[in-house]
């Protein structure tokens, strides 16, 4: 964490990109997020709006690979863009160690990247009160 000095000197962080870690967080943390999408295209495109705000990526293209991925890598989120997002939630809430694990839906590719970045802060922050 800076010092009072430090933070001063950058404290308007209004027009900086916000996202999971700042240069000050714990050295080699990232909020880990699985991108779980049918489309190829639009999976590229959600990995590098969230890797460029310093978020890291699993990406998967199906719900049974989701699972997979879920049980050994325990992402703190999960991004559902599947043609069958329900049965996703469905496996999810069905496992004990995937069931608290927040699911933002996203009905179309990333349109609205702030939007969509901004959705998975509230679950995270959501999933942090929870815990």
């Amino acid at each position: 964490m800076p010092n009072n000095t430090e933070r001063r000197k950058d404290s308007d962080r209004r027009r900086h990109p916000r996202g999971g870690r700042r240069d000050y967080d714990r050295a080699g943390y990232c909020p880990l997020i699985l991108v779980a999408d049918h489309d190829p295209g639009s999976a590229a495109r959600s990995e590098a709006v969230l890797a460029r705000l310093r978020f890291a990526v699993a990406p998967v293209s199906s719900v049974e690979e989701a699972i997979r991925v879920m049980r050994a890598l325990r992402p703190e989120v999960v991004v559902a863009r599947l043609k069958n997002n329900e049965q996703l939630r469905y496996e999810l809430r069905k496992d004990p160690l995937t069931a608290d694990v927040p699911v933002v839906e996203i009905a179309d590719d990333v349109a609205d990247p702030e939007r969509f970045v901004e959705d998975i802060r509230n679950a995270i922050r959501g999933a942090g009160a929870r815990r």
